[in-house]
């Protein structure tokens, strides 16, 4: 059993930069891998990072790729997302995902979501 809790969205300049939290509760936070997905109303939910569960690998979408940085603390039982040089198009519902498996790009692989947190981007 895991709950999931996002924080940290909100309205910023285009260029500018976001953190996001996940912070989990009732779950044993190092057996899962974490990853961040979003989804813009109308279109499919789109991977953007995930992290293994020893936290000693890293996978990004090509879109994001050298933008933005997922990382965790486990002392904290909490995952971030680190959003940098943000782009209009960057604009979407951020949801944090565990899942009990390997890192993955699909989200099906994923058990436990988050509710989102907006983040928009202004140009």
């Amino acid at each position: 059993q895991v709950q999931l809790v996002e924080s940290g969205g909100g309205l910023v300049q285009a260029g500018g930069s976001l953190r996001l939290t996940c912070a989990a509760s009732g779950s044993t936070f190092s057996s899962y891998a974490k990853a961040w997905f979003r989804q813009v109303p109308g279109k499919e939910r789109e991977f953007v990072a995930a992290i293994s569960r020893s936290g000693g690998r890293t996978y990004y979408a090509d879109s994001v790729k050298g933008r933005f940085t997922i990382s965790r603390d486990n002392a904290k039982n909490t995952v971030y997302l680190q959003m940098n040089s943000l782009k209009p198009e960057d604009t979407a519902v951020y949801y944090c995902a565990f899942g009990p498996g390997i890192a993955t790009v699909n989200p099906s692989l994923y058990n436990y979501w988050g509710q989102g947190t907006q983040v928009t981007v202004s140009s």
